[in-house]
């Protein structure tokens, strides 16, 4: 019996140590997962350091430098903050109609539309041997005097004001081609490196239209519209530094090598006029150019209803500045939706239900301006938000195929001439979207303070946007991956550029105005 007794003892003094024991192990097993878990989440914030550490060992730092300025404070924040001050500035300073407003802001795109010429300047005629710093410092000049004279020089008359907001767009737009001519240059030299270029390229840029669109709606409440504008002229004052420190080698302004270049570029010039005449190209660009254009745009008219406290919900401009910032959130979000789940969808099934969802969702904005989201229950605040997430989404997800499209018309030997043709065209369609837009406005006899006749023009744009489905067959049927010109064409441009890599002029997924907007 007391060695029974004994026995049991030592099991449960052996049961005891081992629970003991599994006891320590799971300890040690939680620490050793606390420790792997708060690794990871400083891993989380290392990562991005030393990929910048990175790009600035292979490549030189005032470059890396030169894409944070131009894509993050020139692009990401000016382009966001100057689309909210500016429209407060029409409505609140000068006074104009909203249609009238819808003509301004297409007459924006004239620096954009030019950007060829910008590229052509900065690769063909070199000042003192540099192709790339003096435009920086034009750039940053221009744009920096431009907001100047707006912020600081009251009752200015409508035209001087549009003439200096034209010329904030054009130092914005030759900033832009500099540093993707830079960017073009670097991924030749680097190929292994592009995708990080543009990688850089695009958190850049999302990340100040993000900061751009929170803080316009503080600024312009506290500043005024023309006063936030002073704002504007910080971006140049940074770009007219990077013309001075961005390393470039100086190149000897020989008159032969400009002769040779001119010819270069008369063959360019003489490929892409070829090349657009193919139908498998004009097709396709005249698809993308009406699609915008027959999208009319609405936005002067629905901005004038959503801040009018009487006729619509009076939104501040905080929450302007806000619900486009959760908007640039969104179209992040598109992104990753396209990425993850649409990038080989053969081209014109996704533009054909892209187009159609995007038509479908602009009825949200018929649904809110007849206030049938308060008979829902829905308040405004939410309404909008939900409206402006999905329309960014659906609108990334129809743009991004257009530009991966335009990437695949471009022949052999010519691509960035060519692309930065088509980046034009696409500028025009927006122009013309703005314009036609503005007019349906004023048929309608949309002002100031009278919105009766908004909800029809609303439904107008909508019912062209589904109308713009009856011109899906200019597009191809063709996978992203698949050859759209013929191989003879990339074959007869194929040594274009074999002496001279300048006619590079910008890369392949190059950001028009109208997107880098509605980031």
């Amino acid at each position: 019996m007391a060695s029974l007794e004994k026995e049991g003892l030592v099991e449960e003094s052996r049961s005891s140590i081992s629970q003991e024991s599994a006891y320590i192990l799971n300890l040690g097993n939680l620490d050793s997962a606390e420790a792997s878990k708060s690794s990871n989440i400083f891993s989380v914030f290392l990562e991005p350091i030393q990929w910048i550490q990175m790009l600035s060992s292979q490549l030189n730092p005032t470059f890396i430098i030169g894409i944070v300025i131009v894509y993050g404070l020139n692009l990401g924040f000016s382009g966001s903050f100057f689309k909210v001050v500016t429209d407060y500035y029409w409505k609140d300073v000068q006074k104009v109609q909203p249609s009238v407003v819808q003509l301004y802001i297409g007459l924006y795109y004239i620096p954009w539309i030019m950007k060829p010429v910008w590229g052509l300047l900065t690769d063909v005629f070199p000042i003192r041997g540099y192709r790339r710093r003096p435009y920086f410092v034009l750039a940053g000049v221009l744009g920096g005097v431009s907001a100047l004279m707006v912020a600081l020089f009251g009752n200015l008359s409508a035209a001087l004001a549009l003439s200096c907001f034209i010329g904030i767009a054009a130092g914005m737009a030759i900033a832009d081609v500099t540093i993707d001519a830079c960017i073009a240059t670097n991924s030749i030299e680097v190929r292994s490196l592009a995708p990080d270029m543009q990688s850089l390229c695009g958190f850049c840029s999302s990340a100040g239209a993000l900061i751009g669109y929170s803080t316009s709606g503080f600024f312009v409440h506290h500043l005024g519209a023309q006063g936030a504008l002073i704002l504007m002229a910080i971006p140049p004052v940074f770009i007219t530094v990077l013309g001075f420190v961005i390393y470039e080698m100086r190149s000897p302004c020989l008159h032969p090598e400009k002769q040779k270049k001119m010819g270069t570029l008369g063959v360019a010039v003489k490929g892409m006029y070829q090349t657009i005449k193919f139908p498998q190209v004009w097709k396709p660009s005249l698809y993308m150019y009406l699609s915008l254009a027959l999208s009319i745009s609405t936005h002067e008219g629905q901005f004038y209803w959503y801040t009018d406290p009487k006729a619509g919900p009076g939104f501040s401009q905080e929450s302007v500045g806000a619900i486009y910032a959760i908007g640039a959130m969104a179209s992040m979000v598109g992104v990753l939706i396209y990425h993850k789940t649409l990038k080989d969808i053969p081209f014109r099934n996704l533009l054909f239900f892209a187009q159609l969802l995007y038509g479908a969702s602009g009825m949200l904005d018929l649904i809110f301006i007849l206030r049938w989201n308060l008979v829902l229950g829905i308040p405004d605040y939410f309404f909008v938000i939900t409206e402006e997430c999905v329309s960014r989404i659906i609108s990334r997800i129809r743009w991004i195929p257009m530009i991966v499209l335009s990437t695949r018309l471009c022949p052999l030997g010519i691509e960035g001439t060519f692309f930065a043709l088509l980046m034009c065209i696409d500028s025009l369609g927006s122009l013309t979207s703005k314009w036609g837009g503005g007019m349906v406005l004023h048929v309608f006899h949309v002002t100031r303070t009278d919105f009766t006749n908004l909800w029809l023009v609303i439904l107008i744009r909508n019912i062209l946007r589904i109308a713009t489905l009856g011109l899906i067959f200019l597009v191809p049927k063709a996978d992203p991956s698949d050859d759209l010109i013929p191989q003879d064409i990339l074959m007869t441009h194929s040594t274009v550029t074999s002496d001279d890599e300048g006619l590079e002029l910008v890369p392949k997924n190059d950001r028009s105005p109208e997107l880098l907007l509605n980031i």
